[in-house]
């Protein structure tokens, strides 16, 4: 296995490299009028969508503040089965869970780093 600070250097380069090909295109594409004109139309229509939701959303209130609390629900919950089913491996438990269509589901980890 390669060493860890190997690989997160080989990884450093490559954002390097991405970086630069990026900035790149975005030079291209500020230097192109096509494109500019394009903008301009999208930024119009997002201007007249805006507009046209809030109209709507006006007329949907409680609706709209029950998808807001639901929204915040399955947040909630989720947290909840992710620390559970943490607790469980913790314990040497086998964490499976299954839904309607009894399609089942096991827990997935990932490992971030983060600046110290």
């Amino acid at each position: 296995m390669k060493d860890v600070q190997e690989v997160f250097n080989r990884i450093k380069e490559k954002q390097a490299e991405q970086k630069t090909l990026r900035d790149i295109h975005r030079s291209v594409l500020a230097n192109s009028q096509e494109y500019q004109l394009v903008l301009d139309e999208a930024k119009a229509l997002k201007e007249k969508k805006k507009k046209v939701q809030s109209a709507l959303e006006s007329e949907l209130k409680e609706e709209f503040q029950k998808i807001d609390e639901i929204k915040s629900y399955i947040a909630s919950d989720r947290e909840m089965l992710s620390n559970m089913a943490l607790t469980q491996l913790l314990k040497g438990e086998k964490v499976e869970i299954s839904d309607d269509k009894n399609n089942k589901y096991g827990p997935v980890f990932s490992v971030r780093f983060e600046k110290i």
